[in-house]
């Protein structure tokens, strides 16, 4: 028998409560308010650096680093999506979302996080043509084409989730509708209706199978050709190189991948729902933390432009000072 105060479909009168990780000790919402506050600052920090650097660094006008300042907002922006609201949860017990938010909210994150994988298959041939193409990449790359493959990306994942967002939205909810979730995530939304929930699930099952195994599979068939390209040049110092413009891209990938396995294992597997809301919350956060480390630590190019930026920051702050001073 359906719920007599579950509303025949999605509304504005519905109020989503956001319940954080339900076992989550009361003295512990400050020390992990500082972690996630420390984490979202780096997340900041970090990808604007790489902005910044890529912007202002002549040597960095090319496409690898057009496609990673993409990557970078994005980032960026999914954190931002998710991570505030998160914050305000531990630092203010603020639980309560309005229905448009909650639904932009479940918007952003879904829309953006497929952003991201599609831009890593735009990385992944940009790679692809420079290694088993070099004399056409001029010609296949061009600045032209850069900035249509990056917005085929973006707008390409921004559409996918709006046809299970809407479906969602029509859903039956109480009036005070219980996410257990840290935001709203879209299992978690489609969990908390009292709907029946199975065209949802099936949605999503399609979406997420488009959104993550078709881009795996590109960046895959993309990595085996390239692979095949490297092992045919006879250099040891060649294929060293080849494989070294490589390294930084796969790593991200592979970060990306990890962190959406371990998501859907702990969804998966017979686990309390704490496990699962932190299994996702480090497919939110692991990703975009890492990705500027893996590019300054493992890129001399972006790390010189970022230390050059650096250094002239310090120096701007130090003259400040001093004329203050004087």
């Amino acid at each position: 028998m359906e719920n007599i105060a579950c509303n025949r479909s999605g509304n504005s009168q519905t109020i989503f409560y956001l319940t954080g990780i339900p076992s989550l000790q009361k003295s512990l919402f400050l020390p992990v308010f500082f972690l996630f506050l420390f984490l979202y600052l780096l997340i900041l920090m970090g990808n604007t650096l790489i902005l910044v650097a890529v912007m202002t660094e002549p040597s960095l006008h090319k496409p690898m680093y057009f496609f990673l300042t993409n990557l970078s907002a994005l980032d960026i922006f999914s954190t931002t999506t998710t991570v505030p609201k998160l914050l305000s949860l531990l630092f203010l017990g603020d639980h309560f979302l309005s229905f448009p938010a909650c639904f932009l909210q479940m918007y952003l994150f879904h829309g953006l996080n497929c952003s991201g994988a599609f831009i890593l298959v735009v990385m992944a041939y940009d790679r692809y043509v420079a290694i088993c193409r070099p004399l056409h990449y001029p010609v296949h790359m061009t600045p032209q084409t850069n900035t249509a493959l990056a917005a085929s990306a973006w707008i390409t994942a921004l559409l996918l989730p709006i046809p299970a967002v809407a479906q969602t939205s029509q859903m039956a909810f109480d009036s005070i509708a219980y996410i257990y979730h840290c935001f709203c995530d879209p299992l978690a939304m489609v969990q908390a209706s009292c709907s029946d929930t199975s065209p949802q699930t099936l949605m999503g099952f399609c979406i997420a199978m488009v959104v993550s195994f078709l881009p795996l599979l590109l960046v895959l068939l993309s990595y085996a050709r390239i692979l095949a390209s490297v092992l045919r040049i006879n250099s040891r110092e060649g294929r060293s190189k080849a494989f070294s413009t490589c390294s930084s891209h796969l790593l991200v990938v592979g970060t990306y991948y990890s962190s959406i396995a371990i998501a859907y294992v702990v969804y998966r597997t017979n686990l309390p729902v704490d496990f699962h809301i932190v299994g996702n919350v480090v497919f939110a956060i692991l990703t975009p933390v890492l990705n500027p480390l893996i590019y300054t630590l493992r890129n001399k190019d972006v790390k010189a432009a970022i230390i050059k930026i650096i250094h002239v920051m310090t120096q701007a702050v130090t003259r400040t000072l001093t004329f203050k001073s004087s």
